[in-house]
């Protein structure tokens, strides 16, 4: 990378425009940097830096602060740096972030924010690359392949802090060292390693957690058992404690089991004695149940045969019952019919007085009939025939009849709508007018609105012109104020710093005059003069008074002269600013009236407060316009349509009446008395009802009295071969259903019980307590239930037994299971545990702990291999510089009291063989080893960027303690730097420099700020 040409605006002590042709210096390939303390020499590195990457080294980042306080208020900070890389030719212009003057700002100031223009010159023309402030630094640094850190490091040497490296500690030579070549992944992966290490040993103690959990829960198994643990294992023991367990829980599970077997026995013999007495008395109470059975039933034979004899003559009569069921029901339903007849009879005649359609009826209603008959009405089924086929018509007509009432409600619903139709047709002729009246009322002034409307923009712009002109005007009037008090202390000031200076003047006179006199007051005729070196002494001064009183108020004079002249040089400043100010705002028109700026103002906001009136009120007009168009359309088209509708109305009017009309002449004959046809159809529809509910009663009357005949007749038959002489006997034989029910039930009951006593006393049981009742045996209660308390609390003993051995059988499967998981489980935790072991040594070794005697992390190996390059490197340029004496060497030793090692820096001196620590050498041997320090270190991060070529260096002061000798043999290994064209800026105030060096950069420093001129022969300004 080479730079070209450096233009700087505006930023640190440059106020103007200053230019750097770095092309004109290559041609000397050194040059000298210089100009007095303060006047602006790393300001120009520092604008070397910003251009290409935005900030600058160290403490002076603030961006804010970049910018010349020098400068003219308006005047924008910039930077353009033109430089070559890879080939290519590039200019980038970086800006920082500054506030500029501005009336409407917020406290007269608005923020600019900082800019980037990247341009490259392809074929004689620049062309815009990136005007982005992050896209242009990701090109540049892509082009240079080195950061800010790395450029500031090898690009521009600092002295200081190579010799404070130099001398530094490893930990600080590694956070340096580790910038500048980008190890950060080896520490990435000493964090990668310990959090593996972490991890694996996280995973062991979940392991061993799971172990410890699992010989907690066998403790708590086998404690249920209460087992002596006098001879167990110790609890640390774990794998033989576990066995232990196992074997005392399946020696007291058999124990326990044993015990079980004989609680079983004793309770399965006490069971069987408590069977067998109860069976005995079992079967002695069958004995005396069936005894008392036996007996009820020898008492109950002769009721027995009393019920036998009366269902006989039942079952004799109940051959009969069905006829007689059907002579009783016939006769029943004959005497239904004939009640059925006389009400309808009775019906009729009631209704033939009643209704016109029934007395209309050729019926012929005969006199009441007697009480066992009824006699028919004559005629009535062909009258009923009559009325159906009446009746049908009259239905088939309905819908005619609903028909005629759509019609009048058709007719009297058109008969609205016409009146409604020519109502709203009268509505819209006169909306039509009151639209047409208002929209010529507006138009008729919207010409004159729209003319004013349209010097809206002309007056908000002459009302913002006034309003800004107004706060010129005060802003002025401040200004003029603050000016005249500024220029009151100038003048007080500029007053106070003349006399300062004429008696300081004074003073000095005076005191060189008395300097003269004393010289010549010490003069000796014959030796030489201290000043002139002659033995002659023809005009000696005369004596004068003062002496080191005078010299001291001559100093007290000269430093009040510099007070009273800086303070001046303030005021003066401060009087520049405000009479600069006072200049722009009067430029601004800020001279003019108060009083007629505040009145053009408010006349202004007037004007422009009518015009935006004007402007809303066409806006509402022309929006009022539109809709009035629009309704008036809408009115004519309903007006159009309302009358089409109108027509329409009447046309359908006139033929609704017609048929409606002729439909109710057709229907009126068939509605007779009626009002409608409906009416008439439910008149037909009861007397049809009535007329046939009296044909149809009469024919079923006549149907039953012949079913009635004819039970009767088989009845009469049937009852001889019964055995009965006539009904009423067969009748006194019958029993209801419930009695003959129960009588039947009484009778099976007898018989079965009789039955069953039987085999009772042929059954085992009842014959076997039979033989013991003669043998002597007698039921005892109190024996029986000793017997069966005893049995409980044996068979309880023995569940409470059998569930012993239960809990010890699962405990003993819940050990084994245990066991086994925990042989799995710690067979499995052993690899994990030989990998955290493994990974644990290797985080320990990476980070510089455990078994690593040096202490030297992997971050701190690399760096100490780069270290050591670069140490190589510093030593080709050392043992130039220092005559041959002094070699840069790299060493690991182990460091004291545990400190980390790797990256300790020696030098090796030739002359004696012995190696010693750098903080051994002298001043101008401290900055010729850190000054080689920087170059090497330069080389080998140049390499590690990828190659790339650094053709101008800048280095950074330190001269000033090398002798004469030494400044030779530094300045013969700079030149060596511009071997195949690099150029090197040498940056120094050391007088001999500037002897030495013709091409030079000269910083001059000056009240309105620095600038810069290029010397090589010819004194030309940049």
């Amino acid at each position: 990378m080479r730079i070209h040409r450096l233009q700087i605006s505006g930023f640190g002590p440059f106020a103007g425009t200053e230019e750097i042709d770095f092309d004109r210096l290559s041609a000397h390939g050194l040059f000298l940097l210089n100009g007095p303390t303060g006047a602006g020499k790393t300001s120009v590195l520092d604008a070397i830096c910003f251009a290409l990457y935005g900030s600058v080294p160290g403490a002076r980042q603030d961006g804010k602060r970049l910018r010349s306080d020098h400068a003219e208020p308006a005047q924008e900070p910039a930077v353009t740096c033109e430089f070559s890389a890879k080939g290519r030719r590039f200019e980038v212009t970086r800006s920082p972030a500054w506030d500029k003057p501005s009336a409407r700002g917020k406290n007269g100031f608005t923020t600019q924010q900082a800019k980037t223009l990247l341009r490259e010159r392809t074929g004689g023309t620049w062309t815009d690359k990136s005007a982005r402030n992050d896209e242009a630094g990701a090109e540049i640094l892509a082009l240079l392949g080195m950061d800010r850190e790395q450029f500031t490091r090898v690009v521009m040497l600092p002295q200081g802090d190579f010799a404070a490296f130099l001398r530094s500690k490893a930990t600080d030579r590694l956070e340096l060292l580790q910038k500048l070549f980008g190890t950060e992944r080896f520490e990435s992966v000493e964090q990668e390693l310990s959090r593996q290490a972490q991890a694996a040993k996280d995973e062991v103690s979940h392991l061993a957690g799971r172990l410890e959990l699992l010989a907690a829960r066998a403790e708590a198994e086998a404690a249920r058992l209460s087992l002596d643990s006098s001879s167990a294992p110790s609890p640390e023991n774990t794998e033989a404690r576990l066995g232990w367990l196992e074997e005392a829980v399946a020696a007291r599970l058999e124990e326990l089991t044993a015990q079980a077997g004989r609680a079983e026995a004793a309770s399965t013999e006490c069971r069987n004695a408590v069977g067998v007495e109860t069976l005995r008395a079992d079967r002695r109470r069958k004995l005396d149940s069936a005894a008392a059975r036996k007996l009820a039933v020898e008492q109950g034979a002769q009721l027995l045969g009393d019920h036998l004899l009366r269902l006989a003559r039942h079952r004799k009569a109940e051959v009969l019952q069905g006829q007689l069921l059907n002579v009783d029901a016939s006769a029943a339903k004959a005497r239904s019919a004939a009640t059925a007849v006389e009400s309808a009879f009775t019906l009729l005649s009631l209704a033939a007085g009643e209704d016109p359609e029934l007395a209309e009826l050729e019926l012929h209603l005969a006199p009441r009939p007697a009480a066992d008959a009824a006699r028919p009405v004559a005629g009535a089924a062909t009258e009923l025939g009559r009325l159906r086929s009446l009746l049908a018509v009259v239905e088939a007509r309905l819908p005619d009849e609903d028909r005629l009432l759509a019609l009048r409600k058709r007719h009297s619903s058109l008969l609205r709508k016409r009146e409604e139709l020519a109502a709203a047709l009268e509505q819209a002729g006169k909306r039509a007018k009151e639209l047409a009246d208002e929209r010529s009322l507006l138009q008729d002034g919207l010409q004159d609105l729209e003319q004013h409307a349209a010097t809206a923009a002309l007056r908000r712009k002459e009302a913002a012109a006034a309003e800004e002109l107004l706060d010129v005007v005060r802003r002025y009037g401040s200004a003029v104020a603050t000016r005249d008090l500024v220029k009151v202390r100038h003048d007080e000031c500029r007053d106070r710093q003349l006399e300062a200076k004429r008696r300081w003047l004074d003073l000095r006179e005076q005191r060189l005059a008395n300097a003269a006199a004393e010289l010549a007051a010490k003069l000796v005729h014959g030796e030489q003069c201290p000043v002139c070196g002659s033995l002659d002494h023809p005009a000696p001064a005369g004596g004068s008074s003062g002496g080191p009183e005078l010299a001291q108020e001559e100093e007290e004079a000269r430093l009040v002269h510099e007070a009273a002249e800086a303070a001046f040089a303030l005021v003066a400043r401060e009087l520049g600013e405000a009479s600069q100010l006072v200049a722009v705002l009067a430029g601004q028109g800020g001279d003019t009236a108060e009083d007629e700026a505040l009145s053009a103002a408010e006349g202004a906001r007037r004007a422009a407060a009518d015009a935006d009136g004007a402007v809303k009120e066409l806006e509402a007009v022309r929006l009022r316009l539109g809709k009035l168009e629009t309704a008036a359309a809408a009115a004519l088209e309903s007006r159009t349509g309302t009358e089409g509708e109108l027509a329409r109305t009447a046309a359908s009017l006139a033929d609704v009446s017609e048929q409606s009309s002729a439909l109710d002449q057709a229907l009126a004959g068939l509605r007779g008395t009626h009002r409608s046809l409906a009416q008439r159809l439910r008149a037909l529809e009861t007397a049809v009802t009535v007329l046939n509910k009296a044909v149809e009663a009469q024919a079923h009357l006549d149907r039953m009295e012949a079913q009635a005949a004819e039970a009767l007749d088989q009845l009469e038959l049937a009852l001889p071969a019964a055995g009965f002489t006539s009904a009423g006997e067969a009748r006194e034989q019958l029993l209801d259903v419930d009695e003959a029910a129960a009588l039947e039930a009484r009778v099976r009951a007898a018989q079965d019980e009789e039955a069953r006593v039987a085999e009772l006393f042929a059954s085992d049981d009842v014959l076997l307590a039979l033989e013991e009742k003669s043998a002597g045996y007698e039921l005892d209660q109190v024996r029986l239930d000793a017997l069966r308390e005893t049995a409980a609390e044996a068979l309880q003993d023995a569940r409470d037994a059998d569930l012993a051995a239960g809990m010890a059988a699962r405990c003993l499967a819940s050990l084994r299971g245990i066991r086994a998981e925990y042989e799995d489980l710690a067979g499995s935790a052993r690899q994990p545990a030989e990998r955290a072991q493994m990974l644990a040594g290797l985080a320990d070794a990476a980070a510089g702990r455990g078994e690593n005697n040096y202490r030297m992390s992997l971050n701190s190996y690399v760096l100490a291999a780069r270290l050591e390059q670069v140490a190589v490197a510093a030593s080709e340029r050392l043992v130039a510089m220092s005559d041959g004496r002094y070699l840069l060497q790299h060493t690991d030793a182990k460091a004291a009291r545990g400190a980390k090692s790797g990256l300790g820096l020696e030098v090796v001196d030739q002359w004696t063989g012995f190696r010693r620590d750098t903080s051994t050498l002298s001043g101008g041997e401290s900055f010729m080893a850190s000054l080689s320090l920087a170059l090497g270190l330069a080389d080998v991060v140049q390499q590690e960027a990828g190659g790339v070529e650094i053709e101008t260096l800048f280095v950074d002061e330190g001269f000033g303690s090398l002798d004469e000798q030494s400044l030779e043999q530094v300045m013969d290994a700079l030149e060596g730097l511009r071997d195949g064209g690099r150029v090197v800026g040498l940056v120094s105030h050391v007088a001999e420099m500037k002897q030495r060096i013709g091409a030079q950069l000269q910083v001059l420093k000056g009240r309105n700020g620095s600038t810069l001129r290029i010397s090589d022969g010819a004194d030309v300004p940049v």
